[in-house]
């Protein structure tokens, strides 16, 4: 009876595996983000009191979750590990294996238009041709398959719209060749980290490429 009592007695834990938000952070990560809240208050995103509060916030954090909470608010401003700790985990729909590692899938629009949105799979890497016609590749709801997407451009005399969410980021380094055409990037974020980051090189000739965040309101 006594031995019965003593096993019922015993606490049963369950180990559950930790999430990047609740990892531990070092005094090198909390320093680091206390000089970027300096930056903040020198653009005038924060006052005094905001920073000084903010500043005990993050001497005080634990894990990145609450290390990340105290530049949440501050766009351009963030911690390295807040992009992906901000961002969704992906997988295919139910039923769907995905493509293969290193697949390269090709989008043609030839004199019409291309669309993708939605929770579509995207592979790790893209050939966009698009001549003459409109492509818009929408990846605020993708599953994204890697953490970096290479997409190729070859576009002539249309245009290419790619809408990021705000945790990811776009490399335009490696397009070299834009002739009669334009290129902007509406979110600011060439250079910067994100996950999912999205790689793109090619050409752009006659036409335009845009890169931008998904609008907000009712007209979105």
């Amino acid at each position: 009876m006594g031995e019965e009592e003593t096993a019922a007695a015993e606490p049963v834990t369950e180990t559950k595996p930790l999430s990047e938000r609740d990892l531990r952070v070092s005094d090198q990560e909390r320093e680091h983000v206390v000089g970027v809240l300096q930056k903040a208050i020198g653009r005038g995103m924060i006052d005094l009191d905001e920073f000084t509060e903010r500043t005990d916030r993050a001497l005080a954090s634990r894990t990145r979750g609450e290390l990340n909470a105290v530049l949440a608010d501050l766009a351009g401003l963030y911690h390295p590990a807040a992009a992906l700790a901000a961002a969704p985990a992906y997988a295919a729909p139910a039923g769907y294996s995905g493509f293969p590692s290193g697949q390269r899938v090709e989008l043609n629009a030839k004199y019409s238009s291309l669309h993708r949105g939605g929770p579509w799979v995207v592979p790790s890497q893209l050939v966009v041709r698009n001549k003459y016609g409109s492509t818009k590749l929408d990846f605020t709801e993708a599953q994204v398959q890697s953490p970096v997407v290479h997409i190729e451009l070859d576009a002539k005399w249309g245009s290419v719209e790619i809408i990021i969410p705000e945790h990811a980021a776009v490399d335009l380094n490696s397009i070299g060749d834009v002739k009669f055409g334009s290129m902007e990037d509406k979110t600011r974020s060439n250079g910067r980290m994100g996950n999912p980051r999205y790689v793109l090189s090619g050409r752009v000739h006659g036409g335009s490429l845009v890169v931008r965040h998904p609008r907000r309101g009712l007209f979105g």
